[in-house]
């Protein structure tokens, strides 16, 4: 054995001779565990690329411990992937698994008495670059290097810790989403729904599906860039030193802030804050940033816990004339697809929402408040699963449209796509942008097809569409308290 079981710098040293190899050279180097009798190499072998490094590269036999995987050295082995953005770069394509949250049996109350801890104190991360064109034993490992959270992380790590194991005592589990958290998630687990469920240790005892602890795939991109990438780009931090979230959280630092100028305009706030005043809706978030004291509209938090700032504004009379836009998709992607795997509630699911409300007021437009959200999975598994599976449907047999020519001469396209008027409905799809492109079964084209169009499974085009929540949907998420809002 080349290095030293009860030293993480040895350990660390003997994993950099990995860089630039791949799994199938890891098991040329014959390494055989002792008790070990996988076959690796095989088709048959259907486990991790952890497990092989494990028992084929540091020799010790994988088991399923709460103790790091190095107990003497208190040194967590996780492997971990890399994709090849558009850009050539690499980073982090998944979240990093931890431990099971133990849902059937008592739960430790704070993160320092947990077994989490005992995983994440230091982690030895093994990155590789997944490409899906090859054989797993041939994807090259890139990186690797220790990590233990730093300060200015582990207060938010361990308020995230503590909101879980909350839900998980009060026989909330089934409640959990990966998005109600900053960065140290809640994320299912399991292959098969079959699989899925547990009965809850906690009182009522309901059943809720099988959750592991994690770090968010946006907290690993920025682990990922900290430890190998260029830090000229990156964004700034909201928390300038960790005693500023002493006593309260990282959430009621960022509310208390920005709520502070309730009632002050826009106009106001801009003056305040020395930004030049354009009067348009896309500065609103602009003096949020400027409010937290992040000049350049990117906050390292925001990025890490993956926080999508969404400013809405209300009528004089109270009323939300907007609904919520979300990216477009591809009529293709969907089709095939089902809800578990799907983007949008992958989105949702890993998605954060700071909430900025303004209210028009005498002419102007003045600060109403801030609130974090991440849906409800009982709004995420319900209706808006349902909206996402008719858009499927329809699109799997076939949009029906309908052209109208109004009185002006304007021609409308009318679709059986879910509309926001459908009964009990959260969601609704229309498209993003108001320019259109179609491209009939018999050649007829309105608008510009090539340019804002998509094509269809059955060969036409129809413009891009989009998922939306809808306005009453968003009203009621800004009207909720703040302990119900995520």
């Amino acid at each position: 054995m080349d290095y030293s079981p009860d030293d993480p710098a040895s350990i660390a040293a003997y994993a950099k001779q990995l860089e630039g190899m791949t799994f199938r050279d890891v098991l040329d180097l014959g390494i055989v565990a002792e008790g070990v009798s996988r076959e690796y190499g095989s088709k048959r072998y259907k486990g991790g690329l952890g497990t092989l490094l494990e028992e084929r590269f540091f020799g010790y036999k994988a088991n399923s411990d709460r103790l790091a995987d190095f107990p003497e050295a208190g040194v967590e082995l996780k492997t971990t992937c890399l994709d090849m953005r558009s850009d050539g770069s690499l980073a982090p394509g998944e979240r990093l698994v931890i431990t099971m949250i133990p849902l059937n049996e008592p739960i430790a109350p704070r993160l320092s008495e947990s077994h989490v801890w005992e995983k994440v104190k230091c982690l030895l991360l093994v990155f590789y670059e997944r490409n899906r064109s090859k054989d797993g034993y041939d994807q090259i490992i890139r990186h690797v290097s220790l990590f233990t959270p730093p300060d200015d992380d582990l207060k938010i790590i361990e308020d995230d810790y503590n909101k879980i194991a909350a839900y998980v005592q009060e026989g909330r589990a089934q409640e959990l989403s990966e998005g109600m958290t900053t960065y140290l998630g809640a994320c299912t687990k399991g292959s098969r729904e079959a699989d899925m469920w547990v009965d809850q240790f906690y009182p009522p005892h309901a059943p809720a599906k099988r959750r592991a602890f994690c770090f968010k795939r946006s907290y690993m991109v920025t682990v990922f860039n900290a430890l190998f990438a260029d830090q000229a780009d990156r964004a700034e931090p909201i928390i300038k030193d960790p005693r500023h979230l002493d006593g309260r959280t990282f959430d009621e630092l960022v509310l208390l802030t920005i709520n502070e100028h309730i009632g002050k305009t826009d106009r106001e706030l801009c003056s305040m804050l020395e930004i030049p005043y354009t009067g348009k809706k896309r500065q609103w978030s602009q003096i949020v940033y400027a409010l937290l004291g992040v000049r350049s509209g990117r906050a390292e938090e925001f990025e890490k816990a993956n926080i999508s700032i969404r400013a809405v504004r209300l009528e004089e009379n109270g009323t939300l004339k907007e609904s919520l836009s979300l990216d477009t998709f591809r009529f293709k992607e969907i089709v095939g697809q089902d809800w578990e795997s799907s983007r949008l509630r992958a989105y949702f699911e890993e998605t954060r929402f700071l909430f900025i409300v303004f209210e028009k007021a005498g002419g102007g437009v003045r600060l109403a408040g801030a609130r974090f959200w991440s849906m409800p999975v009982c709004e995420m598994d319900g209706p808006l699963r349902a909206c996402w599976e008719r858009t499927r449907d329809v699109i799997e047999r076939g949009v029906k449209l309908c052209v109208d020519i109004r009185d002006d001469g304007r021609v409308e396209v009318r679709n059986d796509l879910p509309k926001m008027g459908d009964a009990g409905s959260i969601a609704h799809v229309r498209p993003h942008a108001s320019k259109s492109g179609y491209r009939f079964e018999n050649g007829d084209v309105i608008g510009d097809p090539d340019r804002y169009g998509d094509e269809l499974p059955d060969g036409r085009v129809m413009t891009k569409q989009s998922f939306w929540l809808n306005r009453g949907y968003v009203y009621e998420i800004i009207s909720l308290d703040e302990e119900d809002a995520g």
